[in-house]
């Protein structure tokens, strides 16, 4: 017998829920606290040492005007431009970011912006000091792949939804073309429903214009929908802020060689410890990229490449303002050193690269970030969850690649109907011969040829009976299946959590943007723990 789970409570028919973050064994040794001091700047955990740590990052950023540098960057507007004001007036800020995704990625995209809201707010109250809570996106990242594609649930099963370019290498998103996406489009309409909300969709085609880079729809995408509860975007390819990195870049040029020094041995001692580093170290190469313009078939095209040790200090000289950018591991010290970032949010990935990200700061004299993990949370269809338990499914089975269909297929066949079928033939068998038995010799009131054909029309009776069952339970078996896609892509598609495979405008657009906040009250609890130094209810 299957045991189910219990159906969680939903409310408008769609459920929140606290999740896993997951991670690598290192990333998840970060959160059980069994890594951390030798490798990490100490999170705070309590009001007034997180207070401490506000202070100490205003102070160390004294005289220097954040806002009105970086205020082109941020075009905030509405409630976001009112708590970046009060932060910059007497206050701090908490992070978090992620590349661009097709129509705004993954649902953790919206996970991280909502659980630094829950922290921003929970900061606030707790130290008596204003917090800002910043997305950053990271438009100047060249990872065609992620942002190209994107996923959602339908009720035949997992769809992609993709750019319809070619792929692009070493080109930052803020300057690659989306080009047609009326068919990713469209899909997206399907996905969305009938009784799709037209302000969600209003956001999308207001950001995805045809003449739009993928990097500018997805900052205006968030701008959208964040803005309104109080979250400022940080656009990373805006010229402001290049302008406003080109110091700090320009200095890493300058000390890469100490930089490579410090990454590679740290690099080591994760090693030593047993774990794998989340970023893999390139001998001989700085962590600046370099922007310039590279001939591409008939044209030409901005490519960035990471500056050789050997060749920094000459590009520290040469290269032109705005020509520089930060990688994966850079960025965090380059963020700090910008912005009075209290702590960033980390994702299971992010929270593990911190660890080779402390000896970077001190190789540049730079302050160390602190990075907190984030909330992670799912979004679910509650449809999906009572189909679920119409299938007599548990969300173990779909762990696994195949049991769910075992045990679909076999609750289809457990009625027995070909066994029953069988032993039939063999009852009227053998009562046929027996009548026959019966009636034969003189004197019989019918000969066999009747006997003959009343066993030829039973015969056939029950063929004809057995191929209408059959076909009604291979129909069964195809709706069946066909739920069972929609109730995994829903629950656990291409074998992972929701969060981080599909995309949320479909749930927004069905359900409001009012989800938007069902999303920060769920992730209370654990900014709440992270304040107060608390184990976060589950």
């Amino acid at each position: 017998m299957t045991v189910r789970e219990p159906v969680p409570m939903s409310v408008d028919g769609v459920i929140v829920r606290t999740a896993q973050l997951g991670g690598s064994t290192l990333s998840q040794a970060v959160q059980r606290g069994d890594v951390g001091a030798e490798w990490y700047s100490q999170r705070p955990n309590s009001p007034a040492a997180w207070r401490a740590h506000a202070l100490q990052v205003r102070a160390s950023l004294d005289g220097y005007d954040w806002l009105t540098t970086l205020a082109p960057a941020f075009a905030a507007t509405g409630a976001a431009a009112d708590r970046l004001a009060q932060a910059a007036a007497r206050g701090v800020v908490v992070t978090t970011g992620q590349q661009p995704g097709l129509f705004g990625g993954p649902a953790y995209t919206w996970s991280k912006a909502l659980s630094a809201l829950s922290l921003a707010d929970e900061l606030s109250a707790a130290i008596d000091m204003p917090v800002a809570p910043v997305f950053w996106a990271a438009t100047d990242d060249a990872d065609w792949m992620e942002a190209a594609v994107t996923h959602v649930a339908t009720a035949r099963g997992l769809q992609s939804l993709s750019l319809s370019g070619q792929p692009t290498e070493g080109v930052a998103m803020a300057d690659v073309p989306l080009g047609d996406l009326s068919a990713a489009r469209a899909a997206l309409t399907t996905a969305c429903g009938s009784a799709a909300q037209a302000s969600v969709l209003d956001a999308v085609d207001a950001a995805y214009v045809p003449h739009a880079t993928v990097g500018a729809a997805y900052v205006q995408l968030l701008r959208s929908l964040l803005e309104p509860l109080g979250i400022a975007v940080l656009d990373a390819s805006h010229p402001a802020f290049r302008v406003a990195s080109d110091r700090f870049l320009r200095h890493a040029l300058t000390a890469a060689a100490a930089v490579s020094e410090s990454l590679s041995a740290r690099t080591q001692a994760i090693e030593s410890a047993g774990y794998a580093p989340q970023v893999d170290v390139i001998d001989g190469l700085s962590l600046v990229f370099h922007t310039g313009l590279v001939s591409i078939g008939e044209g030409v095209q901005r490519v960035r490449v990471r500056v050789p040790v050997a060749e920094a200090a000459t590009v520290a000289r040469e290269a032109e303002p705005g020509t520089l950018g930060a990688n994966v591991l850079l960025r965090p010290v380059l963020e700090r050193s910008l912005l009075p970032t209290l702590t960033y949010l980390a994702g299971p990935g992010e929270l593990a690269y911190f660890a080779q990200v402390s000896p970077i700061a001190s190789a540049l004299g730079a302050p160390a970030p602190v990075a907190s993990p984030r909330w992670a949370g799912e979004v679910i269809d509650g449809d999906a969850y009572r189909a679920l338990d119409r299938l007599g499914l548990s969300e173990a089975m779909l762990r696994d690649p195949h049991a769910a269909e075992q045990q679909v297929a076999q609750r289809l066949l457990d009625d027995g109907i070909s066994d029953t079928l069988e032993r039939l033939r063999v009852a009227i068998d053998a009562q046929l011969r027996a009548l026959r038995d019966s009636v034969d010799g003189a004197g019989s009131p019918v000969n066999h040829d009747v006997i003959a054909g009343l066993s030829r029309d039973l015969t056939h009776r029950i063929d004809k009976f057995e191929h209408r069952v059959l076909g009604g339970v291979k129909r069964n078996e195809v709706d069946a299946m066909r739920e069972l896609a929609y109730v995994r892509a829903s629950l656990r598609p291409m074998g992972k959590s929701p969060e981080r495979v599909l995309n949320l405008l479909p749930y927004l657009a069905r359900f409001g943007v009012g989800l938007l906040l069902r999303l920060r009250d769920a992730s209370q609890s654990h900014a709440q723990s992270l304040v107060h130094g608390t184990r976060a209810a589950s």
